[in-house]
Order: structure tokens, then C-alpha cells, then sequence
């Protein structure tokens, strides 16, 4: 099986928390991960990014917890049911990823329009980060008619599967597309017989994690040991 290559471990601030530094050492795969490995390292909550894998490794912060849905027993709330209906009208499909003209531009309004950067990705930047992999990737869309609204990056592995990012058309946010996004990756994942997907990581005092919550039960990774919520 490959092993990572350790590329960098240097401390930088917390995206998170403020005021806190963070550790994030990124370990470089040349080959492909197997499916089975892959499950090993996501139930260590490791993260992809590009043909990169990490795991938050703070001298001085434990916050970062990793957070899994067992997707044959998750149960949608009431806000989340209303989310799915108001949302029947959208196609989702499921391929490899790719970049393009459309994609990028609807990445970059997400990103710009939503506060979340100050300037414009670049095509390649995007490829380094969402379509270049060290392992299985999907894309799944979002379209109302033949219009993209939305994009989502899910890793898989053999048993398991992670949510690596999702962006929208921020003309839609009316719809909560993140929430659909979310339940339509859920219902796709079951269909295939998966057994958990990740969300990523919690931290319960960042707004732009904690909401990872409201979708139970869950579990999130305490201590090394995953204990269950809600």
C-alpha cells in the first residue's frame, strides 16, 4: 500500500479559531490510495486536498474533531425536510470532476460574493485542489433545466465516503443548497450501500463547522475513540 511523503508541517494561524496556531501536516501520495486504506485514514479524520492527505496535529489545541454521519440511520430534521422538498425541481448528477469555464465562474462568485476570498481562483489552482487526487473522486451537480447552480466534491472509498467542498450559485440561497447538497450525497451514498459519510472536521466554536451538528446522529472523533450525538 502507499504511504504518504511528508511535505509540510509548518505552524500557521488557526483558520478556525482566533488567536490559536494550527499544525496541518500534509503528506504527498505518488500512487493511488485503495479504497480500503482510504476508509482507514478518513476514520483517523484525515482530510484530502489535491493528492494531499492531513489531519489537524496542534501542539496546544485539541477542538478539531473529526464528524461522521452512519448513513443507513441518519434522520433528516424538520428544517432539513423542508430543505429537500423546496428542491425537487433540481436534476443531480453524479461524474468525474473536471474544470471548466462554468465551473469556474460559479466557484469564484461563491467564493467572491459570499466574503469567503478577496480574489479569483484560478483554473489551475482549482485542478491542483478539487480534480487532482489520490483517490476516488465524484463531482456531483446541481442543475435546474441545463442551469449549474451547484458542485460538490466527494472522495470515496470502499466502504466510506467524504465531502471535500460544495459552492453554489449564491443567486439560489433561497434554497439552502448546502443542506440539500448534503441529503442528496446521503441519498446517493445509501443507494450504493456506503456506511459513513464524513463531513470533514467540527469545531464547536466556528460557526463555519459547528452547523455540522444539526445532522444526526453523528458521531465525532473524542479522544481517538468516535462517540455518538444525537
Amino acid at each position: 500500500m502507499p504511504s504518504g511523503i511528508p511535505v509540510d508541517q509548518t505552524p500557521h494561524p488557526c483558520p478556525y479559531l482566533p488567536g490559536r496556531e494550527a499544525v496541518l501536516p500534509l503528506r504527498w501520495y505518488r500512487e493511488p490510495i485503495e479504497p480500503r486504506e482510504f476508509d482507514r485514514l478518513l476514520a483517523h479524520a484525515d482530510r484530502r486536498v489535491g493528492r494531499t492527505m492531513y489531519r489537524p496535529s496542534c501542539p496546544s489545541c485539541t477542538e478539531c474533531k473529526g464528524i461522521r454521519v452512519p448513513i443507513s440511520e441518519f434522520e433528516p430534521s424538520k428544517s432539513q425536510r423542508k430543505a429537500w422538498r423546496r428542491n425537487q425541481d433540481v436534476r443531480v448528477l453524479a461524474g468525474p470532476p473536471k474544470v471548466d469555464d462554468e465551473h469556474l465562474a460559479l466557484f469564484n462568485r461563491h467564493k467572491l460574493e459570499r466574503g469567503l476570498s478577496d480574489r479569483p481562483t484560478s483554473a489551475g489552482h482549482y485542478r491542483n485542489w478539487l480534480t487532482v487526487t489520490c483517490t476516488r473522486t465524484i463531482e456531483t451537480r446541481y442543475l435546474v433545466g441545463d442551469k449549474l447552480i451547484g458542485v460538490g466534491i466527494v472522495d470515496l472509498g470502499d466502504r466510506d465516503a467524504s465531502s471535500v467542498y460544495f459552492y453554489f450559485d449564491p443567486d439560489e440561497d433561497r434554497r439552502s443548497l448546502g443542506v440539500f447538497s448534503v441529503l442528496a450525497e446521503i441519498a446517493w451514498l445509501k443507494s450504493k450501500g456506503y456506511r459513513y459519510y464524513y463531513l470533514g472536521l467540527y469545531v464547536k466554536d466556528c460557526a463555519q463547522l459547528s452547523y455540522k451538528a444539526r445532522y444526526t446522529p453523528h458521531e465525532r472523533l473524542e479522544d481517538g475513540v468516535w462517540v455518538r450525538h444525537g
